[in-house]
Formats: C-alpha cells, structure tokens, sequence
C-alpha cells in the first residue's frame, strides 16, 4: 500500500483558506493566440484616441486626463484582482487604459518635464528590466500561461505598464529619429514583430523574452496606424479623423471580446488543485 500525500495534508486549514484567495482556479491572462495581438494593437489606438480628446475637446488638459485614466485604471485592476478567473472584458478594458496611463507617463516625462526620449527611453527600459528580474527571483517563472496568484498578477500588471511606457517612448524615439512617416513607421514595426516570429519559431528565442518585446513593438506599431489613418492628408495620413478611426477599432475590439467571451477560446484553465 502506498502512502499519498494531498495538498490538504501538507497545508494548514487557515493555509488553504489564504490560498484559496491567493490562487485562482484560472489563469488570469488570456492565450497568446492571434487575438491576442489584434486585440492588443488596436487598443493602442483607441487608448490614444480617448486621451487624445478628452485632452483637446474637453479641455482636461495633459495632467487632468493624466489623474482621470489613472483613477480609472485604479478601478477597473481592482475589479481584475478580485476576479477568480480571466474575464475578457476586464482584462482588455485594464489592458486599453493601462496603455493610455503608460502612454500618458512618457508625454508628461517629454512634453511637461522636458526630459529627451533617449532618456526616458532608457529609464523605462530599466524599469520593465527590474520588475521582470524580481518576478522571476520571486516565481522562477515569467511566463504569462501563469498568472494564477495574486503575486504574479501584482508583477504582471507593473510590467504590461512599463512594456507600454517604453513602446511609447522607443517610438517616439524612432520616429523622431528616422523621420519614415506614420506608414512606413508602420511597416518597420511590424517587419521587426516578424523578424521576431521567424526568430522565436524557427530558431527557438525563448518565449518569454520573444513575447515582451512583441509586447513592447506592438505599442508603436497600433500608434503608426492610428496616426496613418487618422492624420491629415496634408501631414501623411488618410483623414480619417481620430472619431472615426477610434470608433472603428473600438468596434472591432468590442466584436472579438464578445467573440471570446462567448466561445472562451482565450481561457487556460487550470485545475483546482494543481499544485
């Protein structure tokens, strides 16, 4: 007869009550499938375009829209940590006003502290770098198919912040630097994002290195679009206008959350008691 050992005879009553709180049965962050990124890249936009008018049209101002998208974002990751499992609409709304609040830092670093991209490039750098070492000297994972504790979700979140600061700020940089216009701006992007792929899938670059700068490329690259189809014609762009262009990607990202949340394609579950 063997002897078996259970999770409930290793831990304490009051040990499994605080787990219960701590460990959700699912992962937290939905499957990296292609979803995945068009959802990503299009709340760029949107998030831009939100900012962007409630910054001119309703006078907020850069601080004002600053303080009112960090109180949401306040909100709404509340909402995320209290939730046992991945909600798609949840976890994309923190996702678009995360970005918009990343965004937000990097104008407010540039625009109203005089500071040169280079430089916040580099602190943002070194910021995602931090937070990602002491997620893995805490969890020895940084895999994103794990995020199901509180801790991971609370290192999680700091790292899909700083990932957007510096995609804002690399971009900026790139922009400003090379002077390509919003679409070739766009195609340079999204031929590095190849680049990444053929790298992670034919040579084998690790996947989680592979999928946070994936994560950090596609915020300029959602931009690059944004501004293509929204800017003047006179300034490079189709003329659009930024209603229209975000009300077009808000369409789209608002049609494949309700996709997702009806067939829950997105979801990792992981069982109760997986150890």
């Amino acid at each position: 007869m063997t002897h078996e050992t259970s999770e409930s005879q290793v831990v304490p009553e009051a040990g499994q009550a605080g787990l219960a709180r701590h460990r959700p049965r699912w992962n937290k962050v939905p499957e990296v499938t292609v979803h995945f990124w068009i959802i990503k890249v299009l709340c760029t936009t949107v998030g831009g375009t939100a900012a962007g008018l409630l910054s001119e049209k309703a006078g907020l101002g850069l601080t004002g829209v600053s303080l009112l998208m960090s109180a949401l974002l306040a909100v709404v990751l509340v909402v995320q940590f209290r939730s046992r499992g991945h909600r798609p609409g949840v976890y994309w709304l923190a996702v678009a006003l995360i970005g918009v609040v990343g965004t937000l830092v990097s104008d407010n670093l540039t625009d109203t502290m005089g500071l040169a991209l280079e430089t916040t490039t580099t602190v943002f750098a070194i910021a995602l770098v931090i937070v990602l070492a002491a997620w893995y000297r805490t969890e020895r994972t940084l895999s994103v198919r794990h995020i199901d504790t509180t801790r991971r979700e609370a290192f999680y979140w700091p790292a899909v912040l700083f990932a957007f600061a510096l995609g804002t700020s690399a971009g900026d940089l790139a922009a400003e630097k090379t002077g390509l216009g919003y679409w070739l701006s766009a195609v340079l992007f999204a031929a590095a994002i190849a680049a990444l792929a053929i790298a992670h899938f034919a040579l084998d670059l690790d996947a989680v290195w592979s999928f946070w700068i994936a994560y950090i490329l596609t915020r300029p690259l959602g931009a690059s679009i944004g501004d293509y189809l929204s800017r003047p014609t006179g300034d490079g762009g189709l003329g659009l206008g930024s209603v229209v262009t975000g009300a077009l990607f808000l369409a789209v990202v608002l049609g494949l959350v309700v996709h997702l949340s009806a067939t829950r394609e997105e979801a990792v579950r992981r069982p109760a008691d997986s150890p």
